[in-house]
Formats: structure tokens, C-alpha cells, sequence
């Protein structure tokens, strides 16, 4: 009996062995096809050429996996809560293909992708293409841009932009969001050119050269070129040769060579970045110090947006080659040899000194009665203190109510000056540099009647300098057509304050021919160059002395060599176009304030702008207290 009994327990137990390990073996099975599943949509092919939008698969090879966080939230928002994430190794991430954007659809195709790689680290490594001919550059061809995992975007920015009058909104604003880092050799300036060519803010560059200057372990036995901190810090080659570096970046078709040539520099930034920082050793960033912004600008402190100031021709010749003097095609390659040496130049950006104090201090004014009147700054509101016709009602925020009736009373209690604002950029956002900018230009404003120039500091937002820059290249833009359709064309003869007189400048330069090598002159181009002083003066006689001759060379001496003369038929620009639009009375002059409100909506499409601002500011309030017929008196 109990023999029968153990058989029977043997029986049972094998019968749930044999069960329990099935159900494991299928427990596993299902995890590993669940694993690769999720793993799909983020795999990243490898390729040795670029690819378009439409080739792009969400299924790809496997050699470089990297698992985004799943994330709801946007670049640039703090990612202190997310976790670790692991770097592709340099040789991985330079492996990942590239893809081309020549249209808006092929932008938009690819931008969630990017959006996405950006929400897990926020940093793209960034590059430019353009030529020069004659030494004279045209506007930039290429941009590069590649995330943390490798995948670079070449944008043809010619070819992008094309009859439409302006980017893709998504892209200008990953270029100025000042929560993006954007690393590279000489980013800095490739943002400066995207300003000047197509009004494009570039925002929180990092310049790689800084980076490695700052690491005191790292050798540098090349210089801080691109090609050198490739092959000083990652091992890596890169090709520079003269056919690629000086090809034809605005050709119709770009080939394989071309598009690997300029995906590589970008990818080359990140992964120097990656390495610089150290983000790819074992430690990957902790939840606790953050894996985001934050923690990224941290470790770059003070070399945000800073341009690097010493730079000079290298040993390897990496940087842009002097001008020629015949046709050459050369490169925008950014690769800057070691700026160590004694080389100084003017830094990049002179003429935007950001303010060294708010503009906004929030204090109010209030009637005798209680009823506020406006905000003003702390000096001005100190000054009824001093005066003695006002007195403190409240320390925080500082409230003086005056001792008199004001001359006026707003219409109502939402009124923009009632409004408390910001110190910030009001496009990006940037609240540590910004300067003022003036919406409707001072070119136009002074020649407004004074009954216009009341209260005017609607029109003066603050801008960051990056921003304050890209709005100058497109208020240009909006200057010509004003031009062209009041007939007010800029740089034609009544537009300059200064001419050139010709007979002066051919007295100067006889004289300077004289005073320099008039000894080693042939006798007969000697007397020629006498005549021409002595007939300018209309005296034959005339001793042209070493001293006289030196007179002439100056331009300050009064009355006598001044080459530039006062042009009588001036008329500014600005006055031409405000004189035009006046003739349409008050009416006119409103709608070309307007218009230039607008076009810094449309153009910059600012995400700070203060409460009540508005287009039509104060219009309606015009014409019913002055009316349409107001007599135009012009400044």
C-alpha cells in the first residue's frame, strides 16, 4: 500500500514540475517578445549614407538600440524626474544614418522624432555649410543638427525656406529655445550668420573649444580644431580634404560624400560633448541630479552663448582660408585651430550691450482717490516722494498716491499700463540678458505727430540679444517694401547724408602720391598730379611743400579737403515714408503703426508677451479724442 501511495506522489510531483516549467519557459518567451516590441519604435538604423523622411521605418536594424524615456513632456522642460538614460558609445553614434530635409512636409515628417529625443536630453550637436566666392560668402546652405543618439538632420535651409515667406514655426523655435543646447566649434558664430541670412535666432550655443580648455586632463596634441579634438579625444578621423571642404553646397543635387561630409561634423560635436562631460562613462545621470537642462547648463556654466574670442590660422589649417583674389569656391566648415596663440579679433556681437539693471521695476501710481493710474519705474516714483507731492502708501510692491488730480485717468481698470512686467525676452523667454527693443523703428517714430508719442512704451518690449538681432534682419525686410511701394528708395542719392565730392578725393590722392614717393615719380605723372592740386585751388603759383601736401591728407582741416560734403536734397528714409503715409491724415499714420506691431508678431511670434499688448493699442482712443481730421504736424 504505501509503495502504491509514493508511486502516486512521484507521479503527481513530475506532473507539476513539468507544468511549473512550461508556464516559466512561456513567462519568458512573452516578456522577451514584449521587450522587443517596445524597443521598435526607438531603434535607430545604421547606414553609410543619408536617407530621406519618406525611407524612415519605425521598425529598424538593431546595432544601435537606445531606449527614450516614455515621457509626456516638451524640450526644454525640467527631466529632473526621469530616468537614467544610456549614451551610445562615439563609434555607434557617428554609425547612425543622417536624413535630408529639403521641404516644410519632410520637416514635419521628422520633427516628433526630434521632439522626442529632445524631451530625454536636450542638447544637439550643430553645424553649417556654405561657400564663398571671391571671398565674399553667401548665405548659409547647410544646417546640421544631430541629437544624443546620433540621428542628424541636414536641413537645405535654401531649398526649405524657397517661395514661402518664412521657416517652419517648430523649427526657428528649437533654434532660440534657451532650454536646448546647442554644442559645436564655432556655433556661436554660425548663429550670428543664420541671423544675418534668414532672421533665424540661435539660442544657448556652447563652443566645444571652451569644453576642452576647461578639462585640464584631457591632452591636446593638435590644436582645438574639430578635426583635432576628434582625433585627440575620440580616436576619430575626419576627412577634410579640399574637394569636399570647397564643394558646391547649393548644388541641385548634393552627393552621398557631401551629406556624410557635413552629418559627421555634427555628429563628431555631440559625441565630443558626450565625452567632455562624461556622460557616457558607467555613471549615467542619477533621477536625483537630473538628466535635463538643468543639469546639462550646469556643467556649463558660464559658457552659454559666450563667443570664443581668440582664434587664429592653425598648424593644420583647419579654420576658413584667407580670401583670394581669384574665383574659389571655400567652405563654411567650422574648424577653428588652436586660439592659444596671440591672435586677437573683434568679438562677434559688438553693439548689443544687454542692460545692466531691470527695466521693469512694477511700482504704481495711484489718483488721490485710491484709483490706480499706471506703473513706473522706482526713480520716478521717488520723485514724487522728494517733491513732496505724493506720499508712500505701500512698501511691496511700492504704491505712491499722488497729492493732485493727474492731468488723465485710464478708461478702465484693464489697461496695459496697469499691467506688472516681466524682465525678459519676450520671445524666448531669456530673463539674464536682454537690451530694448523699439516695435514700430525710431526712424519712423520721431517724425510722428506728438499726439502719437504719447505714452509709447507699448512699443518698447525687452529682447534677448540673440532675438533682438533676428528681428533687426527682419525689420529690414519690411523697411525695403516700404520702399519700394512709397517710392522712398534707400541709398539712392537723397537717402545719404554724406557725398562723396570726386574732385577732393583726386586732390587727396595727389597729394598722397606726392608726399609718399613723389621723388621716385617719373617727372611727367609728377607734374600731372601738381596740376590736379593746382587747378582744384585755381592757382598756378601754388608751392606744394612737404607741409602742404600734409595739410591736404587731412581730412578735418575746414573748408579745404573735406571729401565727404553735406548733401542738401537729404531726406531721411524714415520721414519720406511717415510724410507719405501722413497724407492719408491720422488714419494713415495708424495703420502704419499697425503694420509694423504685426509684422513683430508674425515674424518673431514672441510666447512672453505682456498682458494687453495689442496690435491696435490705443487706436481707437485716438481717433475719438483727435478724430479723423487731425491736422498732421510731422516731427
Amino acid at each position: 500500500m504505501a509503495t502504491r501511495f509514493n508511486a502516486l506522489m512521484a507521479t503527481v510531483v513530475t506532473l507539476l514540475g513539468a507544468t511549473l516549467g512550461g508556464l516559466l519557459l512561456w513567462r519568458q518567451l512573452t516578456l522577451r517578445t514584449q521587450k522587443k516590441r517596445r524597443l521598435a519604435p526607438g531603434q535607430i538604423g545604421v547606414s553609410t549614407g543619408p536617407v530621406s523622411v519618406e525611407q524612415l521605418s519605425p521598425v529598424k536594424p538593431e546595432p544601435v538600440v537606445v531606449e527614450p524615456v516614455e515621457s509626456q513632456l516638451t524640450p526644454g522642460q525640467s527631466l529632473d524626474l526621469l530616468l537614467p538614460v544610456s549614451l551610445p558609445p562615439a563609434d555607434q553614434l557617428l554609425a547612425v544614418q543622417s536624413v535630408m530635409v529639403s521641404s516644410e512636409e519632410d520637416w514635419e515628417q521628422l520633427w516628433p522624432s526630434l521632439q522626442k529625443e529632445l524631451s530625454v536630453y536636450p542638447v544637439l550637436g550643430l553645424d553649417c555649410e556654405w561657400v564663398s566666392v571671391n571671398g565674399k560668402s553667401s548665405a548659409v546652405s547647410l544646417l546640421q543638427m544631430t541629437s544624443y543618439s546620433g540621428l542628424c538632420v541636414v536641413v537645405r535651409l535654401q531649398l526649405l525656406r524657397g517661395s514661402q515667406q518664412d521657416f517652419p514655426l517648430s523649427l526657428k523655435e528649437v533654434l532660440r529655445d534657451p532650454h536646448v543646447l546647442k554644442v559645436g566649434v564655432g556655433c556661436y558664430e554660425d548663429g550670428k550668420r543664420l541671423t544675418r541670412d534668414y532672421g533665424l535666432s540661435l539660442g544657448s550655443t556652447v563652443d566645444l573649444r571652451y569644453l576642452a580648455l576647461r578639462q585640464r586632463k584631457v591632452v591636446l596634441n593638435n590644436g582645438l580644431s574639430l578635426k583635432s579634438l576628434a582625433a585627440d579625444l575620440l580616436n576619430v578621423s575626419l576627412d577634410k580634404s579640399m574637394a569636399l571642404r570647397c564643394s558646391n553646397w547649393e548644388a541641385d543635387q548634393l552627393t552621398p560624400e557631401q551629406i556624410a561630409y557635413a552629418a559627421r561634423d555634427a555628429q563628431v560635436s555631440i559625441a565630443l560633448f558626450i565625452h567632455l562631460l562624461g556622460l557616457n562613462s558607467d555613471t549615467t545621470p542619477s533621477p536625483d541630479s537630473g538628466s535635463g537642462y538643468t543639469q546639462l547648463a550646469n556643467r556649463c556654466q558660464g559658457l552659454v552663448d559666450t563667443p570664443f574670442r581668440e582664434r587664429g590660422e592653425g598648424e593644420d589649417g583647419e579654420r576658413k582660408r584667407k580670401k583670394r583674389q581669384q574665383p574659389t569656391l571655400e567652405t563654411g566648415d567650422q574648424q577653428v585651430p588652436d586660439p592659444r596663440r596671440n591672435n586677437r579679433r573683434k568679438p562677434l556681437g559688438v553693439g548689443y550691450a544687454a542692460r545692466k539693471s531691470p527695466l521693469y521695476d512694477n511700482c504704481f501710481l495711484y489718483a488721490p482717490d485710491g484709483q490706480p493710474l499706471c506703473t513706473c519705474d522706482k526713480k520716478k516714483a521717488q520723485w514724487y516722494l522728494d517733491k513732496g507731492i505724493g506720499v508712500m502708501q505701500n512698501e511691496e510692491p511700492f504704491i505712491v498716491r499722488l497729492l493732485f488730480e493727474p492731468s488723465g485717468r485710464p478708461d478702465s481698470q484693464q489697461d496695459y499700463y496697469l499691467t506688472a512686467k516681466e524682465n525678459l525676452c519676450v520671445v524666448c523667454g531669456k530673463n539674464n540678458s536682454y537690451i530694448r527693443k523699439n516695435i514700430v523703428p525710431q526712424e519712423y517714430k520721431r517724425h510722428f505727430p506728438s499726439e502719437m508719442k504719447d505714452h509709447n512704451s507699448h512699443d518698447i518690449l525687452l529682447l534677448c540679444t540673440s532675438c533682438h538681432a533676428a528681428s533687426n534682419v527682419h525689420d529690414g525686410f519690411l523697411k525695403q517694401q516700404l520702399a519700394d511701394e512709397y517710392g522712398t528708395p534707400q541709398g539712392c542719392e537723397e537717402g545719404v547724408y554724406l557725398l562723396e565730392d570726386s574732385d577732393r578725393r583726386r586732390v587727396r590722392s595727389a597729394a598722397r602720391a606726392l608726399l609718399t614717393v613723389g621723388a621716385g615719380l617719373p617727372e611727367a605723372r609728377r607734374d600731372e598730379l601738381q596740376k590736379v592740386i593746382r587747378c582744384f585751388f585755381n592757382n598756378t603759383d601754388l608751392e606744394l611743400t612737404p607741409e602742404t601736401l600734409q595739410i591736404l591728407l587731412a581730412l578735418w582741416y575746414p573748408g579745404i579737403c573735406r571729401v565727404f560734403i553735406m548733401n542738401d536734397s537729404y531726406i531721411p528714409h524714415g520721414l519720406k515714408v511717415v510724410k507719405a503715409t501722413a497724407e492719408q491724415g491720422l488714419k494713415g499714420l495708424i495703420e502704419l503703426e499697425r503694420r509694423w506691431r504685426q509684422h513683430f508678431l508674425s515674424t518673431m511670434t514672441p510666447r512672453y508677451l505682456p498682458s494687453l499688448w495689442s496690435v491696435s493699442h490705443n487706436h481707437n482712443k485716438l481717433l475719438r479724442t483727435y478724430g479723423e481730421d487731425l491736422p498732421i504736424q510731422l516731427n
